[in-house]
């Protein structure tokens, strides 16, 4: 009978695929999990849509166990939506907060747009936006009033950028997705398994276009326009590729980037990605992306401890697991809330300590 069962549970194994294992490591190593942030901190990478409405109180209960000080709502949309979350925020927690306004792409092409769309960004920002975030949708799904895909450095698009540096407001923007998308989906490529379970993220070269034409569209557009401050979303996608980074870092002075979303490309590179950040620690600003409390955690463990060996949260974004880069405390200082602070107009500065004590 043993035989029998023993038999059935070694078939069962056999047919088991990559996505159920996912096997608990045997490592014993020292363990030192964060659960909160050493300092105050910035997340400049958040999303909530229903902010006019939302009550607020829950989202502060959460911040306050993660040592979250501000966080930036990226998806704070235009005119009635931002006066409508600014005055939520007012009310209830007025220093808390920073929204970002959106602009509506889709009249792109009609005669004196940019100009139009200039105007109701600077009244947004009158209404309360820190800043400008622009989705991933251009350069990958916004289309003009003729059909044609927007490039990201497309010319007529240049009275927002121009706008923004006018305004002294920063652009966070999110350009096309990881490279692997484009790749061809099979053993080779890391992000299969992501593929597999969502495979409405691949892409081709003809959609709805090459990776790195739209990246390309994006530098070009940095480069036009020197004096807006642009915060690359998820360190441009190339968190991969460090030594390549930092030359764009060093060719576009007004670039900076955000870790939303990346994190695991950092905790598997642990030497490479502490050297990094200690070179540019101007230009490095948190964030998270995806609001979910409880994943903060691995970001402070990765930046702060010197932790071997633990699991990330998401397989099917690294099937590898994380290592600590055990951060200068400047350095954290810096990623979490001074640069921040040098970026972003309208963050109460008494909530950080500039002492760390």
């Amino acid at each position: 009978m043993t035989a029998v069962l023993l038999s059935v549970t070694l078939a069962e194994a056999q047919k088991m695929d990559f996505e159920a294992y996912n096997p608990a490591s045997t490592l014993k190593v020292p363990q030192h999990p964060v659960s909160r942030a050493k300092f105050p901190f910035v997340d400049v990478h958040s999303h909530h849509y229903r902010m006019p409405e939302q009550d607020l109180s829950q989202l502060i209960a959460a911040m306050d166990t993660l040592n979250m000080a501000v966080m930036v709502n990226l998806s704070g949309g235009s005119a009635d939506r931002i006066t409508g979350a600014m005055a939520n925020i007012r009310t209830h927690y007025p220093n808390r907060f920073l929204l970002f306004a959106n602009v509506d792409f889709s009249g792109v092409g009609n005669p004196g747009w940019g100009e139009t769309a200039a105007a109701q960004l600077e009244q947004d920002v009158r209404n309360g936006a820190s800043g400008l975030k622009v989705f991933k949708s251009l350069g990958l799904r916004n289309r003009d009033v003729h059909g044609n895909r927007i490039p990201v450095d497309d010319p007529r698009l240049d009275p927002i950028w121009a706008k923004c540096a006018e305004l002294g407001i920063p652009v966070l923007i999110h350009s096309a997705d990881p490279r692997s998308f484009w790749d061809p989906m099979d053993s080779l490529n890391e992000r299969w398994l992501e593929l597999k379970l969502r495979p409405r993220r691949k892409r081709s070269d003809t959609d709805p276009a090459p990776w790195e034409q739209i990246i390309q569209e994006q530098h070009r557009m940095f480069r036009k326009h020197p004096d807006t401050k642009f915060i690359n979303a998820h360190m441009g996608w190339f968190a991969n590729d460090l030594a390549h980074l930092g030359k764009l870092l060093d060719e576009m002075p007004n670039m900076y980037v955000g870790i939303g979303a990346i994190i695991a490309e950092l905790g598997r590179q642990p030497r490479m990605a502490k050297a990094f950040f200690e070179k540019y620690q101007d230009r490095i600003l948190f964030g998270k992306d995806a609001w979910n409390p409880s994943e903060y955690p691995t970001y402070f463990r990765v930046l702060e401890s010197n932790d071997e060996y633990f699991p990330y949260y998401k397989k099917y974004h690294a099937f590898w697991a994380m290592y600590g880069l055990d951060l200068p405390e400047e350095v954290l200082r810096k990623v979490y809330y001074q640069n921040a602070l040098e970026l972003l107009p309208g963050i109460d500065r008494s909530l950080f300590p500039e002492t760390g004590e």
